[in-house]
C-alpha cells in the first residue's frame, strides 16, 4: 500500500522539496499552501499522514494541528511538524496541539523519509 503524505507548507521552494524527494521515496504526495488549504485538502482525501510547517499565512501550523485534532475522523492521524523552529516550548505547543514529531529544517530526505516509515508502520 502507497502511504498517501499531506505536506502543508507555505514555501513553493519547500513543497517542491519535500514533493520531489517523497515521490522518489514512494510516497503518494498532496501539498497545501497554508493551513487553511491543509484544511480543505484533508476533505478531499484523507492521508496517511501529515507534515506541516509552523509558520505560514492566514493559519499557521499550530492552528492547523489543533483544527485538525478537533475532527473525530483526524484524531488518530500522525502529523509531522517541519519547520525551522527549535525552541523547547514550540516543540511543547506543537505536543500539546496534537503533534507526533517534530523535524527541523533543512531536512534530511532519510531521516524525514524514515519518520515518515515509523509512524505509519502499522498502516
Amino acid at each position: 500500500m502507497t502511504v498517501r503524505v499531506l505536506a502543508v507548507d507555505d514555501s513553493r521552494t519547500m513543497r517542491g522539496l519535500l514533493d520531489q524527494a517523497l515521490r522518489e521515496a514512494g510516497f503518494a504526495v498532496r501539498l497545501a499552501e497554508d493551513g487553511l488549504d491543509g484544511l480543505d485538502r484533508l476533505k478531499e482525501e484523507i492521508p496517511d499522514i501529515v507534515i506541516t510547517d509552523i509558520n505560514m499565512p492566514r493559519l499557521d501550523g499550530f492552528g492547523f494541528i489543533e483544527a485538525v485534532r478537533k475532527e473525530r475522523d483526524y484524531r488518530g492521524l500522525p502529523i509531522l511538524v517541519l519547520t525551522t523552529e527549535s525552541a523547547p516550548e514550540l516543540k511543547a505547543r506543537a505536543r500539546d496541539a496534537g503533534a507526533t514529531g517534530w523535524i527541523v529544517k533543512p531536512f534530511d530526505e532519510r531521516k524525514l523519509v524514515a519518520a515518515i516509515q515509523r509512524v505509519t508502520a502499522t498502516l
